[in-house]
């Protein structure tokens, strides 16, 4: 895959953080990817998987995958930015509750959030 930090035809990997999907984990909200399309979950987030990506594959830059949401974050220069429209879907289906997945999410899950 090219070097280029954002690649607009590229998909998103599912609907919701992957790793947390596979290890049976929660998110608050969602990021994607821009460059490879993977989902991870925000900082908030208490495993945040999306700061752990661009960590473990370079990939600076994040799309929010909330829905209404399209700002873009450059995790190498800590700014915010605008960026092209991506490949659909532009975020986790509405009826997919945030914090997320459905029946995941501990009762007390405001006390897990980093700040």
């Amino acid at each position: 895959m090219t070097s280029d930090p954002i690649q607009p035809s590229v998909p998103p990997s599912g609907t919701g953080c992957v790793e947390c999907l596979d290890d049976g984990g929660w998110w608050f909200h969602l990021r994607r990817c821009a460059q490879c399309g993977h989902i991870g979950c925000c900082d908030s987030s208490p495993a945040q998987h999306a700061t752990a990506h661009w960590r473990a594959t370079g990939h600076p830059i994040i799309q929010s995958f909330e829905p209404g949401e399209d700002w873009f974050w450059d995790y190498s220069t800590e700014q915010a930015s605008d960026g092209p429209r991506l490949a659909p879907a532009e975020s986790h289906p509405e009826d997919q509750p945030a914090p997320g997945p459905a029946g995941a999410v501990p009762a007390d899950w405001r006390h897990h959030l980093h700040r």
